[in-house]
């Protein structure tokens, strides 16, 4: 399976590789036993109405990403320990970046990158500050006791530590022999060196470079109520609910609805989901997501030509991708409104330098913003995060930006041009294709590039009235621009007609469940999760295309719990017995 491709770790050398075998063996042996409470607990299916009835799902082992690792540091120890940037970017599959986690592989230069985190994590944790800087001491928040000799060795302080901090890292309770395991180890190096926090941090530098915490597992079990049927266990099934609605660990309170199996109950999922959708997390979830959805990390490559734009300046582009974010969430949460309005709301945020691109009056920090009624801007597409992105740096892209409305939008696969196009017209067009109507007609006349042109240009050209930069714009090269356009038959005059086509169209809202349902699960869908995915398209439009409640008919859904696949606990030898193999 693809998922194995994780635990191999691939070129990790030696005495490091035997060390996380060893570890995750322990962990992973321990946690695919399921509790007695979990076995005499009622099935979860009984919980989904009957409309959710569906597929299972698919077991998977993901990596987890760079925002949910700097996410889990955050919440287990506070937002002032500052991890960086262990985990390298993931590819996108199936339009999500989310879908190649259970297929990534890890280099030894990953591992080298994470075993440094780890170690500045370790000691951030244990410092004692600098009273002189004003910089306090984490240990003393962060250490639950003090120990009797802070030169010595203290099993019970550390065992005290280990366990809490054990228990959220791996997102169970620690098993005994793993306890043990690690106090002994943090004994025997606060005595070598004569330190206590010294041995904690090593043992704490350890568990943040295990498997166990690095990856995501799904961990099954035998469902009592459909025999022959595999369902996740309580801590698996708390861990999905929680990347997936919050994009990071499990809190507390999510770990003892696992612990006491009361998340295996029906009743018990309800109440935690709803828990956990009314929780300030779920923004951070929602925001993770469409961050992803809407392929945002092309703003790491992203940059203008100053010349041509010189106030679409790097802070400007930085804030757009948080405008089009803080929209959407404060539109499907706060405002509890329709997914498809995204299109066309006249609400957002501003600020300072998004203000001088959008021509508006300015404020300090990021403040609520509506445009006008007769302004040109309504919905997300004309943000300046969309038409920023997808267009060239000196110049605006019917292309492109057509492209991206059919695969973000739509989940319509666009191919890539090809290999022997010229693109020399559009590069250094001659005089009469200086307008971005002129240069599409010119490639509408070759039969090569036609075909994909007819379905993204038509849609593209309806948003000409923003440039390359995002600001607005009546003409292009001293003519009027025309902004007429087409989606699937339903033809407009301007980018306000696209923006109602797309919010009108059946596409968006069908599309965006795929996505989540997808994300929601850990990977692309298959045939086996179609016939789901089309009872959740009817159940978002019957609510009203509410997001949050389309969160929640996905984690209460048969297929959001119940897996295909057997248990991942891998079979690894000892790290004695690899040593003698090798």
């Amino acid at each position: 399976m693809e998922v194995f491709k994780l635990l191999l770790f691939a070129h990790v050398p030696k005495f490091l590789y035997l060390l996380l075998v060893g570890i995750a063996t322990l962990a992973l042996a321990t946690c695919s036993q399921p509790g007695s409470r979990q076995d005499a607990s009622m099935a979860i299916s009984n919980l989904a109405p009957p409309l959710l009835e569906g597929e299972e799902s698919r077991a998977r082992m993901r990596l987890m990403t760079a925002t949910q690792y700097a996410n889990m540091i955050a919440d287990v120890f506070g937002v002032d320990i500052k991890p960086g940037k262990p985990i390298a970017p993931l590819r996108r599959t199936d339009g999500l970046l989310a879908n190649t986690a259970s297929s990534v592989g890890v280099t030894s230069g990953d591992m080298m990158k994470l075993q440094r985190a780890a170690a500045t994590v370790a000691a951030q944790v244990v410092d004692d500050g600098d009273l002189e800087q004003g910089i306090s001491s984490h240990r003393n928040s962060l250490v639950p006791c003090k120990p009797t000799n802070t030169k010595a060795a203290d099993d019970a302080c550390a065992t005290s530590f280990i366990r809490a901090t054990g228990r959220l890292l791996y997102r169970q309770p620690l098993p005994e022999s793993l306890l043990n395991e690690y106090v002994e180890k943090a004994h025997i190096a606060a005595e070598n060196n004569g330190d206590f926090y010294i041995g904690l941090s090593g043992v704490l530098e350890g568990m943040l470079v295990d498997p166990m915490v690095l990856m995501i597992s799904d961990i099954t079990e035998t469902d009592p109520n459909n025999p022959g049927r595999k369902r996740l266990n309580a801590y698996s099934l708390a861990s999905r609910l929680s990347f997936f609605l919050w994009n990071t660990v499990p809190d507390d309170t999510v770990l003892k609805f696992a612990e006491t199996g009361e998340i295996m109950t029906p009743e018990g999922r309800a109440k935690l989901i709803d828990l956990m959708l009314a929780s300030p997390r779920l923004e951070s979830g929602l925001q993770a997501f469409f961050d992803d959805m809407l392929a945002f990390e092309d703003f790491d490559n992203l940059s203008k030509d100053s010349t041509v734009y010189p106030i679409v300046t790097g802070t400007a582009l930085k804030d757009s991708r948080e405008q089009t974010i803080r929209t959407i969430t404060d539109h499907l949460i706060a405002r509890k409104g329709d997914y498809r309005d995204i299109f066309t709301t006249k609400h957002t945020f501003m600020s300072p330098a998004l203000a001088a691109i959008y021509k508006v009056p300015t404020k300090p920090g990021w403040t609520p913003y509506q445009f006008p009624q007769e302004s040109p801007r309504a919905g997300i597409l004309t943000h300046v995060s969309f038409l920023a992105v997808h267009s060239h740096p000196g110049r605006s892209s019917a292309t492109l930006r057509g492209k991206a409305l059919r695969e973000l939008f739509l989940c319509q696969k666009v191919p890539p041009p090809p290999p022997d196009v010229d693109f020399s017209a559009l590069d250094d067009p001659p005089q009469e294709l200086k307008t971005a109507r002129a240069r599409v007609q010119f490639h509408l006349q070759n039969p090569v590039c036609a075909g994909c042109h007819k379905i993204t240009d038509p849609m593209g050209l309806a948003l000409e009235n923003f440039d390359g930069g995002g600001q607005y714009r009546t003409a292009e090269a001293g003519k009027p621009i025309d902004a007429s356009g087409s989606l699937d038959g339903t033809s407009f005059m301007d980018f306000v007609g696209l923006s109602q086509a797309l919010h009108d169209h059946p596409g968006p809202p069908e599309c965006l469940v795929r996505r989540l349902y997808s994300y929601a699960i850990g990977g692309p869908l298959t045939r086996t999760n179609e016939a789901q995915a089309e009872v959740l398209i009817e159940t978002f439009a019957a609510n009203g295309y509410r997001v949050p409640e389309l969160m929640r008919a996905i984690a209460l859904s048969d297929a959001f719990s119940r897996i295909a696949e057997t248990s991942l606990t891998p079979k690894m030898a000892h790290p004695k017995q690899a040593a003698k193999a090798n």
